[in-house]
């Protein structure tokens, strides 16, 4: 068994890609996607679906992925995220200095939603944390250790 991907539905894939390419340097691997067809239809229960989209690469991780997934359909749902709702909440990296990586993602089109804050977890080390949100409203926590 093997973790894969994440998938992220994006207002404008492109956008989204270029800002975590940016500001995580996540990098694209494989062609550019453009799906339809039947069995995008079948498989997604959307009439006439079409995806159009890229696979990033994410840092710290092999060649071979796991990979964040970003597509867009013509037509999509918008929906508030909040960190306590139900489901997939936010993703995380760890950085080495998360004032700058916050100022980034505000540069690049995201936002701050919280304060940073410190907590020891004794033999662990110090984690300090933040989350922040990236351009569409999707959740990233920015974590940094003291070991």
């Amino acid at each position: 068994m093997k973790y894969v991907h994440t998938n992220l539905i994006a207002k404008d894939w492109r956008k989204l890609s270029d800002f975590y390419k940016t500001v995580f340097g996540c990098k694209p691997i494989g062609p550019q996607r453009d799906l339809r067809g039947q069995w995008l239809g079948d498989m997604t229960g959307i009439k006439d679906a079409h995806i159009e989209g890229e696979h990033l690469l994410l840092p710290g991780v092999s060649d071979n992925g796991p990979t964040l997934e970003i597509f867009s359909y013509p037509e999509i749902i918008d929906s508030d995220k909040a960190v306590n709702a139900c489901g997939f909440a936010h993703i995380a990296f760890e950085v080495d200095d998360i004032e700058n990586i916050m100022n980034l993602v505000a540069q690049e089109g995201g936002s701050v939603l919280g304060q940073v804050v410190s907590n020891d977890y004794g033999d662990f080390g110090i984690g300090t944390f933040v989350y922040v949100k990236d351009p569409e409203g999707n959740l990233i926590e920015l974590q940094r250790w003291e070991r």
